[in-house]
């Protein structure tokens, strides 16, 4: 067997769907700490079991594996902010959050999905991380949306169904990558764009699939990737994120994103876009833009402990 690249190993495990958690304990000295993670899942009903993995060069390992319990605070679609804190090696995590002690002692959110508070059931150490599994000894669950995680991205599908629901005069690009380079088309006057259409009635699904099939190739419709208000072209523009397409284009060629091909994108607010994909795919951590052809904010997820 050949050796493993660990970075496509990586973005291998990224293909699968998970949900946002922040970890909490306290410390031997009884202050609260955490950290982001998706590596969570159910294990048992009876006794009712949880785990939840955590690398063994995390700062938090000494006080996770000598912990009495921890408590998984399943984030919803509103806590990206609260995601990203937890992710990064900010001074005071917990001042950014409004949390209590849970019933078992661990810190519990507010406004999240659900959470359980668990006592430590057992460890187990497992090539580069620790397996804490917890038994649950409370918990509460919500009706707030969870927050999902896929390829390097964030998942709100509700918030995007709302947002979709209630635009009009709505167009929809896609941004199709293939072999670190993207999909790019004559906009009609000498200038580059990506292949867009105008949403119809049936919505912006049945949009993106009659795009990349009007192209004639195969790639998978992906994930909501830009969504801005563009008042210069008077519409409302969302880019899907497209992984890894197969087949020769209809129309268009597959182009590295190089200064001089950025110069050539027709639309301003579009090169601004792809400006960031090019920084992003270089460093294999997306986020989600939301604003207008000027301003805006990138909520990217980090890689934390």
């Amino acid at each position: 067997m050949s050796e493993i690249d660990p970075r496509a190993l990586r973005n291998a495990f990224g293909a699968f769907m998970t949900g946002v958690t922040v970890i909490t304990t306290k410390d031997a000295d009884r202050n609260p700490v955490g950290f982001t993670a998706n590596s969570f899942t159910s294990v048992s009903l009876d006794p009712p079991l949880v785990l939840v993995c955590l690398a063994n060069s995390s700062s938090n390992y000494t006080t996770f594996s000598e912990a009495g319990g921890f408590a998984v605070n399943i984030l919803s679609e509103g806590q990206i902010d609260v995601s990203n804190t937890f992710a990064r090696p900010v001074e005071d995590r917990f001042a950014a959050v409004d949390w209590r002690a849970g019933p078992h002692g661990s810190p519990v959110f507010d406004g999240t999905s659900a959470w359980f508070d668990c006592s430590m059931f057992k460890t187990v150490d497992a090539g580069d991380h620790l397996i804490l599994i917890g038994e649950v000894e409370a918990f509460e669950n919500e009706t707030a949306p969870g927050l999902g995680y896929a390829r390097g991205a964030y998942v709100t599908p509700a918030a995007e169904v709302e947002a979709l629901s209630n635009q009009a005069d709505l167009m929809v690009s896609a941004l199709i990558e293939h072999e670190g380079k993207v999909l790019l088309v004559d906009n009609g006057a000498g200038r580059l764009t990506l292949p867009e259409v105008v949403v119809r009635k049936d919505g912006a699904s049945a949009a993106l699939t009659r795009l990349i099939d009007d192209l004639g190739i195969t790639a998978e419709p992906g994930f909501i990737y830009s969504v801005y208000e563009d008042a210069a072209r008077e519409h409302q523009h969302i880019s899907f994120l497209c992984q890894t397409a197969e087949g020769t284009p209809s129309r268009g060629v597959f182009t590295e994103l190089t200064v001089s091909t950025l110069m050539d994108i027709a639309d301003p607010a579009m090169c601004t876009m792809l400006e960031r994909f090019a920084g992003e795919s270089r460093m294999g951590n997306f986020g989600v833009y939301y604003g207008n052809q000027v301003s805006g904010e990138v909520r990217p997820l980090s890689q934390g402990s």
